[in-house]
């Protein structure tokens, strides 16, 4: 797509410390920005340098603040890289200037709805919207062919990599990758029915049914409706438990993989749990102090649990993850629970700017940043990409501007004194605040002035549709 308009995003703030954090986010985040074939995309980063399907077309519509160009590509890079028989890499590499998709997992899945938002960030292309229909049709497709194998209606992960829970204990001894169209015969714990591979599904077709909408075609809308609410209920008959109030996976012989994790956080990412199931994920286990709510919150595993570990290396049994933390804006907005973002940045605020390092993981209790040496280099790795996002969009949603869809979030937490200015289709929306009032400039002209301490949602010419609490 060409004619894309110019974004850019600026902040300035009277607390020394945020903004010196979110300057070094800013800049470190344009060294992700890489030239895959003669397209730029943002990479990861702090060490990897590939675009993953669980992070980079979510961190590409995020990054799409900056520049719409790489928050697209980000998007197009997988859709245009799908195998004929619907399957999507996980991962696309640059191997020795060549782009190379690779399919031995599937990584995660955050492409449904951020490849959406791009549509409307980026001029509702309907040529766009076609090929993102087509990609996730087929995809869900596959889904249902080939990762059902028991044929139980419970979709199967099958590898580590494929949920992307590197050295999760609750995997046992299944393997890391996988590029088989068959599941593994030797592992105790895979083939292992799947919150997040059902979420995955839940995803697509909740996606396409705003798609045909959008197309205008409501039987089709109804049709995609009613298979995810199809996805959603298997999820809430077989894989939620009404006592512990979270979702548990179940492995290959039908035993229900008793770990408390992080997971059911997840699904609300991906929406496929009721607000009822949310609500109580949300309340009996995230703001648990002996669970999730830990000095550092959500770790990986409930600090309970006899799966925790606290490891200080890429390790999804224990350790808070940077892509949790991004990962957690969408999933507390989806149900309405905005009102613990100003924690969660607080803590990662904190955390991220003690050692002025942008790392993979935090230690729950300490907070202290998992800093992991480059065994190339010697130095620390820094500049993870999920850990730099999630700095800069916490900012966006609390002191800022996030344009969404039509509507325009801006943020009026309040506290130091602060002026954030988007630019996105050639027009000015700003939010300017002296720590207890803020004003709304929507083309450099005020459009509103409230108490700090909400978020305030408009229309794009800056007329108020509701207010969200903090």
């Amino acid at each position: 797509m060409s004619g894309l308009p110019n974004t850019s995003v600026s902040f300035s703030t009277a607390d020394s410390k945020l903004k010196k954090l979110y300057n070094s986010a800013e800049e470190k985040c344009r060294g992700n920005v890489k030239s895959f074939d003669g397209t730029n995309v943002l990479v990861e980063g702090g060490g990897y340098e590939k675009i993953w399907l669980e992070t980079q077309p979510m961190g590409g519509e995020m990054y799409a603040k900056r520049n719409l160009s790489v928050g697209l590509n980000n998007q197009l890079m997988f859709m245009l890289n799908q195998r004929e028989d619907g399957r999507i890499p996980g991962s696309i590499a640059l191997e020795n200037g060549r782009v190379v998709p690779q399919f031995n997992k599937f990584q995660g899945f955050c492409l449904p709805a951020p490849a959406l938002d791009m549509y409307y960030l980026a001029g509702e292309n309907r040529e766009y919207l076609e090929l993102l229909k087509g990609c996730l049709e087929k995809f869900d497709s596959y889904l249902w062919k080939v990762r059902d194998s028991n044929g139980d209606g419970i979709l199967e992960s099958w590898c580590v990599y494929d949920t992307g829970e590197d050295n999760a204990v609750r995997y046992g001894d299944a393997p890391n990758a996988w590029t088989e169209e068959t599941p593994p015969r030797n592992s105790s714990v895979v083939p292992m029915a799947s919150m997040d591979f059902m979420s995955y599904s839940y995803s697509a077709r909740k996606t396409l049914e705003e798609i045909y909408k959008i197309t205008g075609d409501e039987n089709s809308a109804l049709g995609w409706r009613r298979k995810a609410e199809d996805v959603s209920g298997v999820i809430r008959n077989k894989l939620w438990d009404g006592e512990r109030g979270a979702c548990f996976d179940i492995d290959k012989t039908g035993k229900k993989i008793d770990v408390l994790s992080h997971n059911t956080l997840r699904c609300m990412y991906w929406g496929s749990i009721s607000e009822g199931m949310a609500d109580r994920f949300v309340r009996e286990h995230l703001l648990n102090p002996n669970e999730f709510m830990t000095n550092m919150p959500m770790p990986s595993v409930s600090v309970s649990d006899k799966a925790f570990r606290n490891i200080n290396t890429n390790n999804w049994s224990g350790q808070c993850e940077g892509l949790t933390y991004q990962r957690a804006i969408r999933a507390l907005e989806n149900y309405g629970w905005q009102r613990l973002y100003p924690l969660l940045a607080g803590k990662l605020f904190e955390a991220a700017g003690m050692e002025e390092v942008f790392t993979q993981q935090f230690d729950p209790f300490t907070m202290r940043p998992s800093v992991e040496i480059n065994a190339e280099t010697g130095k620390p790795k820094d500049a993870y990409g999920p850990t730099m996002l999630a700095v800069m969009e916490y900012i966006s949603r609390l002191y800022g501007v996030h344009i969404s869809r039509g509507t325009v979030h801006f943020g009026a937490l309040g506290g130091a004194a602060c002026r954030y200015e988007q630019i996105w289709n050639n027009r000015s929306y700003a939010v300017e605040s002296d720590g207890k009032r803020v004003k709304i400039l929507v083309g450099g002209k005020e459009t509103g002035c409230y108490d700090c301490g909400q978020i305030i949602v408009t229309n794009l010419r800056g007329e108020k549709i509701r207010e969200i609490n903090l």
